[in-house]
């Protein structure tokens, strides 16, 4: 099709929760970028979609992402990772550094973009490793990192655990105004353990992981962000006593923030019943006390983004003994309607729903999107919030089938995403 100046996306329910916006209206687009929103008028040869019975939002904003290019493309590339963003109306994603090599380096930086640049459908924005090769011991060149394209540092996949290191990061950063995300695990408590210790690892005979293990490393984190001012995230927060101590943090006014999974809030441990390695991740599922406490979370706002955690995996390393199994489990197609559960259940209405996948994300990564506003590039997403599917890991759009969520009926069907006034998914393509 040849392409057109103007797009007009005509007669949607548009939601867009970064300025209130939940109305019947049509969106303009001109050469990529959003002209108008409301009733506008209709250019002459402008291209008009129908949106009728469709929400028309901001692309999804995924702010924690394994895309696994440079190094490990025998289980995922920049390439199908956004493939699966596309098919889940993820127009953006922030691509976590335990790559190989780790993206430590402004020249690792500039690899994965032009990876992104050549093959990738969706935009891509590295996040950079805190230290050198995620060894916890010397701190990266945070500044030239920025300079060359990274939007949040963070070692995901390991954990800053050297209180000092952890300490100078967040000083460094602060030079910067840089976002640090943790990821909370403290080693020595992880140490072995498989899933969540409980009824559940024992009864099952397989070795624990305490919620302490997370709740100790934030309250630590939370006393640094006191004493230095950093930015402080932590990522794919799942329990409790992490939750209380972050609420508290935000309560101080201290610049602390945490993003929560929908495998966390959605799951809990006795979905490793069976043995079943493609529900282990790290940090493990939890209990169904700390489930509902992430619920409570979510409906009381403590949490800036949903994000899938999106982990990529071949087969060889999932078709093992569980112990044995690698962390992870893969969500970027499964992220709207796995989240829209929320709105269906009461526990928030859909506008602060697709707020923690849009604009919230997006103003924590500093990054232009998220967001329905004339100026801002065209990345959209329709979908229907009522059509009812099964979720099938033999249908999905990226190459990894590592899904915890295969068999489960959902609602919520993604029909179209564009980037930049692109369609780059429509109708299962």
């Amino acid at each position: 099709m040849e392409p057109v100046p103007f797009v007009l996306i005509q007669g949607g329910r548009v939601v867009d929760p970064a300025h209130g916006r939940d109305e019947t209206a049509d969106i303009l687009i001109e050469n990529g970028i959003i002209r108008a929103v409301g009733r506008p008028e209709i250019p002459r040869g402008c291209r008009i979609i129908d949106a009728d019975g469709l929400i028309v939002a901001p692309g999804l904003v995924d702010m924690h992402v394994h895309l696994r290019e440079p190094g490990y493309e025998y289980k995922g590339t920049i390439a199908s990772g956004t493939r699966a963003a596309a098919a889940g109306g993820v127009t953006s994603v922030a691509a976590m550094p335990n790559t190989k090599p780790v993206t430590d380096d402004p020249s690792v930086v500039g690899h994965v973009l032009e990876k992104a640049r050549v093959g990738g459908i969706v935009n891509v924005y590295p996040v950079g490793a805190i230290t050198k090769g995620l060894q916890g011991v010397e701190l990266t060149e945070f500044g030239l990192m920025l300079e060359a394209g990274c939007v949040a540092f963070s070692d995901d996949g390991a954990t800053v655990a050297d209180t000092g290191v952890m300490r100078r990061a967040l000083e460094y950063a602060r030079a910067f105004g840089a976002l640090l995300i943790q990821h909370a695990e403290d080693p020595s408590l992880v140490s072995g353990g498989c899933m969540n210790e409980g009824v559940t690892s024992s009864r099952l005979g397989l070795p624990g992981i305490p919620v302490e293990s997370e709740s100790i490393m934030v309250d630590r984190d939370i006393r640094l962000v006191e004493l230095t001012g950093g930015r402080y995230h932590v990522a794919h927060l799942s329990t409790a006593g992490a939750l209380e101590a972050v609420a508290g943090a935000q309560a101080k006014g201290l610049p602390v923030t945490c993003e929560v999974a929908p495998h966390h809030f959605s799951l809990t441990e006795e979905a490793v019943d069976g043995y079943d390695t493609y529900a282990k991740m790290a940090p493990p599922l939890r209990s169904e006390f700390d489930r509902n406490a992430l619920l409570e979370g979510l409906a009381r706002g403590t949490f800036s983004a949903i994000a899938t955690d999106h982990a990529p995996h071949d087969e060889d390393s999932k078709k093992v003994e569980f112990c044995c199994a690698a962390n992870g489990v893969i969500g970027l197609e499964t992220l709207l309607p796995i989240s829209l559960e929320l709105v269906s259940g009461g526990v928030m209405t859909l506008s602060n729903c697709l707020a923690l996948m849009t604009y919230k994300p997006a103003r924590l990564l500093g990054i232009h999107r998220g967001e329905l506003t004339p100026g801002f590039p065209a990345d959209l997403v329709l979908f229907d919030l009522l059509e009812s599917w099964q979720v099938d890991s033999n249908r999905m759009c990226g190459s990894a089938r590592n899904t915890p969520f295969h068999g489960r009926k959902v609602r919520g069907r993604v029909k179209k995403t564009m980037v930049a006034g692109h369609i780059v998914f429509e109708d299962g393509q």
